[in-house]
């Protein structure tokens, strides 16, 4: 094989960095996405604004009303910080999730719906670097929607309640600046509480040729697990459900900080992402592409 041949079969690093740009882009000029992001972008407006109205004759959120509500909503009056809490915990078991399940399912199956998936592999990308670029495009918007919803909350929380140093979980009390640093350390978290439901998203999307089945079977497996999750029967399995330690970013509201719960989460992404990728690219490399 000549040198010119070689250059062609592998492409090189800078247009390897294209594709990815290339897919962000694509992901995020969708409508889909757009309306995705201001769907978490309204939730804790709303929640902001329940509260607010809740209040505004000297009550507590959550007496009251019959409920207990999400986590930190009682501490929301006294300290606006508490909202990116509250908006992030509110959004996780189903809000976040679902919009992940959407992107990632719809990253193979909508190309190959919309007869664009060959067309990607006539260029010299490749499968693994399309799907590794797929699945960094999925990451991002993981990402970027959890701070989406955590900005719109701080805005919310800023316009609507007092700012200032709040008192953790363990009873202390911490500086603004601090609980800034630890929102912006949770939006992280929450983030990448997300990569194992991409992985496995994406894996789905190998399986078919509709992008809308994928996604609907992605947010059906993510609705079942959730079920499963709260079954007590269950419990010897539980450990081992994507969604299980999802809320444990709660503890880094700790003085001092658990570590346990949120390292669980973390390695339990890291094992979905490296089971379900792994199957996602053992599919998709010996797949027929015909569309």
């Amino acid at each position: 094989m000549s040198r010119a041949e070689a250059a062609v079969r592998a492409p090189s690093p800078l247009w390897t960095l294209g594709l990815l740009r290339s897919e962000l882009a694509i992901t995020f000029r969708r409508w889909r996405t757009l309306a995705l992001l201001g769907v978490l972008a309204a939730v804790p407006v709303l929640v902001g604004v329940a509260v607010r109205i809740e209040t505004g004759g000297g009550s507590s959120p959550g007496h009251g009303g019959g409920g207990d509500g999400p986590a930190f909503i009682t501490q929301i009056t006294n300290n606006g910080l508490f909202l990116v809490f509250t908006a992030l915990a509110a959004t996780l078991p189903f809000f976040l999730p679902m919009a992940v399940g959407v992107i990632a399912g719809d990253a193979i199956a909508g190309e190959a719906n919309a007869g664009t998936l060959r067309y990607l592999l006539v260029a010299p990308a490749g499968r693994t670097r399309l799907l590794l670029a797929k699945y960094a495009a999925t990451i991002a918007f993981c990402l970027v929607a959890t701070l989406v919803v955590a900005v719109s909350a701080l805005a919310v929380g800023a316009l609507l309640f007092p700012l200032g140093d709040l008192t953790t979980i363990s009873g202390t009390r911490i500086g603004f600046a601090e609980g800034l640093g630890r929102a912006l350390l949770i939006a992280l978290v929450v983030a990448a509480s997300l990569t194992g439901l991409a992985a496995l998203g994406l894996f789905v999307s190998t399986l078919t040729n509709s992008g809308i089945a994928a996604m609907a079977t992605t947010v059906g497996l993510l609705i079942t697990v959730q079920i499963l999750d709260q079954i007590p029967q269950l419990h010897a399995v539980q450990p081992y459900l994507f969604s299980h330690h999802w809320l444990s970013f709660a503890d880094l509201m700790r003085e001092p900080v658990y570590w346990d719960g949120l390292l669980k989460n973390l390695q339990l992404q890291a094992l979905y992402a490296a089971v379900f990728g792994s199957a996602a690219w053992a599919r998709f490399t010996a797949k027929d592409i015909t569309a």
